[in-house]
């Protein structure tokens, strides 16, 4: 039997896959956008990103273990779930619909569940949430990125 980091690993792996749904005109379009000058971090986001959900899948199976397969815990999983979701469909949806609106939105959404999600977990394990921290500090800049984006390009907003 598979253990649960490895089903976890897995899952947020695969989930993470749906992030290539993106074409060469998507791309485009996101390439031309005007840039703050300060967005010199720019080709470190996917890593960033990647240790972001690793520490994620971690917390997951770390609030798995402490209560596997009871109600409040699949709740928690579908949680994990849902933010890992919102997170990796920001980009192919944004760049699908040319507009930065919805990958702020997106961000939003991501950066309140993220923040429930964390609340929901630290009675269960404070190193589960700590696990959270990096998404609950990077989201914020990504969706302040976007904001900045939207207003140097109003057209795409």
């Amino acid at each position: 039997m598979l253990s649960s980091g490895v089903i976890i690993g897995v899952i947020t792996f695969l989930i993470a896959f749906g992030s290539f749904f993106i074409t060469p005109r998507d791309v485009k379009w996101f390439a031309h956008l005007s840039r703050p000058q300060w967005l010199v971090f720019e080709p470190l986001i996917p890593f960033i990103w990647t240790a972001i959900f690793i520490c994620g899948a971690i917390s997951a199976n770390i609030v798995w273990k402490q209560n596997p397969g009871s109600v409040v815990t699949w709740l928690l999983m579908g949680l994990y779930l849902f933010v890992e979701v919102i997170t990796i469909a920001y980009i192919p949806l944004m760049l699908r619909l040319r507009s930065l609106k919805v990958g702020e939105t997106l961000g939003l959404i991501g950066l309140i569940s993220a923040i429930v999600l964390a609340l929901a977990v630290l009675p269960i394990s404070l190193l589960a949430t700590v696990l959270l921290i990096p998404y609950l500090v990077w989201s914020p800049i990504g969706t302040l990125t976007t904001d900045e984006l939207k207003q140097l390009n109003p057209e795409d907003a």
